[in-house]
């Protein structure tokens, strides 16, 4: 048996990554207490919606930062694979808050359409639009991390939800003030509802999935056993796993049958396999040696003969 395990480390890109969540936690804090109030004083269910959200922001982004720290912990004789699955437990919760805010909006939403309030669009207007340049920003800062990890995507989603949020109330404001259309904040907030469950469900069902040890999304096992099977000297494959420990740490175990003499060759050119076409450096590969075919036992042939004999040796 042999393994190849070259635990994901990318301490830098980690670094980088860190530091724009930081940026970005201090952008959503700042401008948080300035959209309640602001909310509030205009009397809009979009405005305070809109800071609900922005709330969730400021404690996606810490949890994100949270991850990002203790993932970095090594590992230990009671957690072999470290705190990789950090990632994944916050994604998962920021998938749950958003899926609670959303809920908290459409609630306060269908409220607000059977018995609508006054809103002030002279102040919601201009609140709004800061809150969209402060996402946009956000944006900017986590732009180039978004895909570094499921974490970070996470924090990516709660923000893009919250700049579309933005600017709905922008135009909930706009059609108020023209129009004097009072359902139209109410309306904005059932649509920002809708788009957070969007994000959320996506979030929500690859965290799940990568829990259930489920094969990652967009690998093929059929592929990867075939890619196996097709490296010279390779007679058989079975028990193939492969499973996430992480969104960027997948893991793979296998049994490979190759004749004796061929093994070190067969276990170089499957990890050069894994590694180079699938993306997979952290294998567990068994090598067994191939059985020769058990020869049939010929008809009329008296039970317990060479066939039977080999059948049961095999």
């Amino acid at each position: 048996m042999s393994a190849g395990h070259d635990i994901p480390g990318g301490s830098v890109a980690q670094g980088v990554a860190v530091r724009r969540l930081q940026v970005a936690l201090a952008l959503a804090a700042s401008f948080m207490v300035a959209e309640v109030v602001g909310g509030l004083w205009a009397n809009s269910l979009a405005l305070l919606a809109d800071a609900a959200h922005m709330l969730a922001d400021a404690a996606a982004l810490g949890l994100a930062l949270f991850a990002a720290w203790i993932s970095r912990r090594p590992p230990s004789p009671r957690r072999t694979y470290g705190y990789y699955r950090a990632e994944i437990l916050a994604a998962l919760a920021n998938g749950a808050a958003l899926v609670a805010i959303a809920v908290v909006i459409v609630v306060e939403a269908v409220r607000r359409l059977a018995a609508p309030l006054e809103v002030r669009p002279a102040v919601m207007i201009p609140v709004a639009v800061l809150g969209l340049g402060v996402n946009l920003a956000m944006l900017a800062v986590l732009r180039d991390s978004r895909n570094a990890n499921l974490n970070l995507r996470g924090a990516w989603l709660h923000v893009v939800t919250d700049a579309l949020g933005s600017l709905q109330a922008i135009v909930a404001g706009v059609l108020i003030a023209a129009w004097g259309w009072s359902w139209a904040d109410p309306a904005a907030s059932l649509a920002i509802a809708a788009l957070v469950l969007y994000s959320a469900w996506g979030l929500v069902r690859e965290a799940v999935s990568v829990l259930m040890e489920s094969a990652p999304g967009g690998l093929d096992v059929d592929e990867v056993r075939r890619a196996i099977l097709a490296v010279p000297g390779v007679c058989g494959a079975h028990d193939l796993h492969i499973w996430a420990i992480s969104s960027a740490f997948v893991a793979l175990s296998v049994h490979v049958e190759a004749r004796e003499e061929d093994h070190r060759a067969v276990l170089a050119g499957v990890r050069e396999v894994l590694a180079h076409r699938f993306g997979i450096h952290h294998s567990t590969i068994q090598l067994e040696p191939a059985h020769p075919p058990v020869p049939l036992r010929p008809p009329g042939a008296p039970a317990g003969g060479e066939g039977e004999r080999g059948s049961l040796s095999r």
